[in-house]
């Protein structure tokens, strides 16, 4: 199947912060937990967690406050609900003029919403958002909507796509993001745009240092998140390159109890999901980092994690690569053209060497995130000599495809492959 903005994927059974149980209801939207207790809602819904203590509880007042630098999992989350009228007005109807990409979940349209909670507001003011709407035939798109409500509901972080509200009407299930025009990474890297530059090496690990930081709240948060599908199309880029994760759609929550997985059908995208899940379904904390890793190579590259179209033997870019990144001469030959006198090879092998640490076969071996981000301050600290950059004009001016088109840097293809499977399996 098909990504929807190239960031927006499939979907599977969520988790939800905590265990709520969401169903609809004439009302509204009836919220169950654990212990059977439950409550509806017409304005949203309301939460009380399996302990009897006060959860958390969803209004129609929305906020545009700021975010923590350090993220944090919010008590009282504070989303829109809003009315299909008003998300059908803000996008003129969806015309196709305002369509952003689609999917499998549905399609992801542009849209301009009053900034003030009211929006009866006269001030006039209004911002871009961006509008998921789900597809009718979609078969689990409510699965996938429920998922993003709950965790981005809850999460909140500056390296964390802002979920600004949501609309469940009739048949009609709809997500409101913050808009963020600058796309995805994978555009960056990989699309033919002559409009767009490319993405230069500090604007790169400024990026990969966002991300990974967002990994590592994620993983570290009083309710230790498994994000699940980590790829250079689910982080988006603000007006100032800042990075954000998108999609929650596959996430789940971590092992407890004591135990040191979670067992689930296999999903996500051929060519970043872990070996040891891709094998026994069996998810870890650490089968994120691999999914890094691979976004990591694909910065350093400039080249698809699968491509097809690339010569046998190279088609798979972590197999294809191994030999070279950990040999600082070697490294060069592998290392995106584009990038020429940009970077400075000590810091181009560190950011090697995590990306080798991060791939391994072993989850065990491989660091977390919190020492991934260490790692990728003290490479983003590391200036290039000033000679160098003399080259990398020359270098960009170069960036055509014949430029790029070399045995290492074929011309790339989107395989567009995506995992769901019943069993450990892949299709």
């Amino acid at each position: 199947m098909g990504n929807l903005m190239g960031c927006f994927g499939l979907s599977a059974t969520p988790d939800l912060l905590p265990e709520e149980i969401l169903t609809p209801t004439s009302s509204g939207i009836s919220v169950r937990n654990s212990s059977g207790k439950g409550y509806s809602s017409s304005k949203g819904y309301s939460e009380s967690s399996s302990s009897g203590n006060s959860g958390f509880s969803f209004g129609d007042q929305l906020s545009f406050g700021e975010t923590s630098p350090s993220g944090e999992l919010l008590e009282k989350p504070n989303l829109r609900i809003f009315s299909f009228a008003e998300l059908k007005n803000a996008t003129k109807n969806f015309k196709t003029e305002t369509l952003l990409g689609e999917g499998g979940f549905g399609r992801v349209y542009k849209g301009w919403i009053d900034e003030k909670a009211n929006v009866y507001s006269k001030s006039g003011v209004k911002i871009a958002v961006a509008i998921k709407k789900l597809n009718s035939e979609s078969m689990q798109g409510f699965e996938e909507w429920q998922s993003e409500v709950n965790f981005l509901g809850r999460l909140s972080h500056p390296n964390l796509v802002k979920l600004l509200g949501y609309c469940w009407e009739d048949k009609e299930l709809l997500l409101v993001y913050e808009y963020l025009p600058k796309g995805s990474l994978e555009n960056h890297l990989f699309r033919r745009n002559t409009s767009m530059e490319p993405l230069s090496w500090d604007r790169r690990m400024s990026i990969a240092l966002g991300v990974a930081r967002g990994l590592a709240f994620l993983h570290n948060s009083d309710k230790q998140v498994i994000y699940r599908d980590f790829k250079a199309s689910n982080i988006l880029l603000d007006v100032n390159y800042d990075a954000k994760i998108s999609d929650f759609g596959l996430a789940k929550l971590g092992p407890s109890g004591g135990n040191s997985h979670v067992t689930t059908r296999v999903m996500g995208t051929f060519g970043y999901a872990a070996p040891e899940y891709v094998a026994t379904g069996h998810l870890y904390v650490n089968s994120d980092v691999y999914g890094f890793g691979v976004v990591l190579l694909e910065m350093l590259t400039g080249c698809r994690a699968v491509d097809l179209n690339r010569p046998k033997g190279q088609q798979n870019l972590v197999e294809w690569t191994g030999p070279y990144l950990s040999n600082k001469k070697k490294l060069r030959i592998i290392m995106d053209a584009r990038l020429e006198g940009q970077y400075s090879l000590k810091a181009a092998f560190e950011l090697a060497q995590l990306t080798v640490k991060c791939l391994r076969v072993d989850h065990k071996a491989r660091p977390n995130m919190k020492e991934a981000v260490q790692v990728l301050q003290k490479v983003e600290a590391v200036k290039v000599k000033k000679e160098n950059r003399a080259h990398s004009g020359a270098a960009n001016n170069k960036n055509s495809d014949n430029f790029r088109r070399s045995p290492y840097h074929p011309q790339h293809h989107d395989p567009r492959t995506r995992m769901e499977s019943q069993s450990p399996q892949v299709r």
